[in-house]
């Protein structure tokens, strides 16, 4: 439990701002929250922050162009056809690394599907997601680090 503190206390704080300030300015809070679970589940650190917003964006661009092709395809069955393509390219793009942490694209493409695709309310709320990723990930350090310093005696005193 000791352990979680600093997480806890971080992430606790940094998402009742998060969620003050998106609903001030209209931002998609709930998106900004799936950004940053998948800093974290992306290995947090650069490389979490690198690979989860790489991959989250890609899959709101993927989805986005199938959005744009389904204007125009109204067959039925077009948007079971489109999402198989998406599919098969979030996979593929997994060979580039940056693009590697697949469930970061799907990720990315649901959230887009979510908000009726709302590009650019989606890449905002995917770029502060993963920077409040990073930042939480940051502080949570910096508390841990305080709160594990405190349960250590203290040097004993010089004469």
């Amino acid at each position: 439990m000791k352990k979680l503190l600093g997480i806890g206390i971080s992430v606790g704080v940094l998402a009742g701002i998060w969620t003050q300030v998106s609903i001030e300015l209209t931002l998609i809070t709930w998106v900004g929250f799936v950004a940053w679970a998948c800093y974290f589940a992306a290995g947090g650190g650069r490389e979490g922050f690198l690979k989860g917003l790489a991959a989250n964006l890609a899959g709101a661009l993927w989805g986005y162009g199938a959005s744009l092709v389904l204007t125009y395809a109204t067959f039925t069955g077009a948007v079971a056809l489109a999402v198989t393509v998406v599919a098969f390219i979030l996979c593929l793009q997994a060979a580039v690394d940056l693009l590697s942490f697949i469930p970061g694209a799907f990720a990315g493409t649901a959230v887009l599907f979510g908000t009726s695709f709302d590009l650019g309310g989606t890449v905002i709320a995917l770029v502060v997601g993963a920077c409040l990723g990073w930042l939480s990930d940051i502080v949570a350090r910096r508390i841990q680090t305080a709160v594990d310093r405190s349960g250590q005696p203290l040097p004993a005193s010089q004469p």
